[in-house]
């Protein structure tokens, strides 16, 4: 039966997360009624990367099986009924054996932060009033790209076989307008664990922690010596990378 990637950008604030759930609106779920609508039978897509409730996402993915054919106006017709917060980007025709989690070499995020109030940016920002040390949290995010264990920044009963994650990324930058962001990408990510990351390396750069007491925490591997205070809001799920070939027969849609 051919198969489906579904390329997707969505506002985070109004779901319960991106996989759907027993109670609560969700992204996934709000894409399986709107392709239901359309194809007129009951579709159910596989999701690449999950995200909490409250997080964005710039671009992520799902696949579906659908023997039906259909026109140059899916992605507008899609977009014209699904929720306002979701945006369709594009679908591609991929070999019947692609799977949208399994396949993703890799996941980018981001996290910002600012350090004045705007009331124009506090939707999508965490807005954290206290002087940072950049270079501090920068000299912790080195020192993450050296480990593979990520246990001390895992949720609690995490449902997964290991800790071990790839991080190829690792870094914060501040913009011209003041806005801080760090940037993290890894073969796969923990529950929780970017805004741990982030939380925790806010205490460097608040110095509550050394740098040697941040190394101690990544090597307890132990989730109660981390901070998941970060909110859900300044969190994005940038991109999900895919091998070169796999996208290359796009459909529909723009970039």
């Amino acid at each position: 039966m051919p198969r489906y990637f579904v390329e997707v950008s969505y506002k985070g604030t109004a779901f319960r997360g991106f996989q759907i759930q027993d109670n609560g609106i969700t992204v996934q779920g709000e894409i399986n009624r709107a392709l239901s609508i359309i194809f007129k039978k009951e579709i159910q897509t596989t999701t690449s990367s999950r995200t909490d409730a409250g997080v964005h996402a710039r671009q992520n993915f799902l696949h579906f099986d659908v023997v039906q054919e259909f026109s140059g106006k899916l992605i507008y017709n899609l977009n014209a009924i699904i929720h306002d917060d979701i945006l369709i980007r594009s679908i591609y025709l991929v070999p019947e054996s692609a799977h949208a989690r399994f396949d993703a070499t890799s996941r980018q995020y981001s996290y910002r932060i600012i350090i004045e109030k705007n009331p124009f940016r506090q939707e999508f920002a965490y807005f954290y009033p206290f002087p940072l040390d950049i270079e501090r949290m920068n000299e912790a995010a080195i020192a993450l790209l050296s480990t593979t264990d990520f246990s001390s920044f895992a949720k609690r009963h995490s449902d997964v076989n290991n800790f071990n994650c790839n991080l190829s990324v690792a870094h914060w930058n501040q913009t011209e307008d003041g806005q801080l962001i760090f940037k993290v990408q890894s073969n796969r990510f923990l529950r929780g664990m970017v805004r741990a990351l982030v939380g925790t390396q806010l205490l460097v750069g608040r110095k509550k922690i050394s740098l040697n007491d941040f190394q101690a925490i990544i090597l307890a591997r132990d989730c109660t010596h981390s901070d998941f205070s970060a909110p859900a809001h300044g969190l994005f799920l940038e991109k999900v990378n895919y091998p070169g070939e796999l996208l290359g027969n796009a459909l529909s849609g723009k970039k």
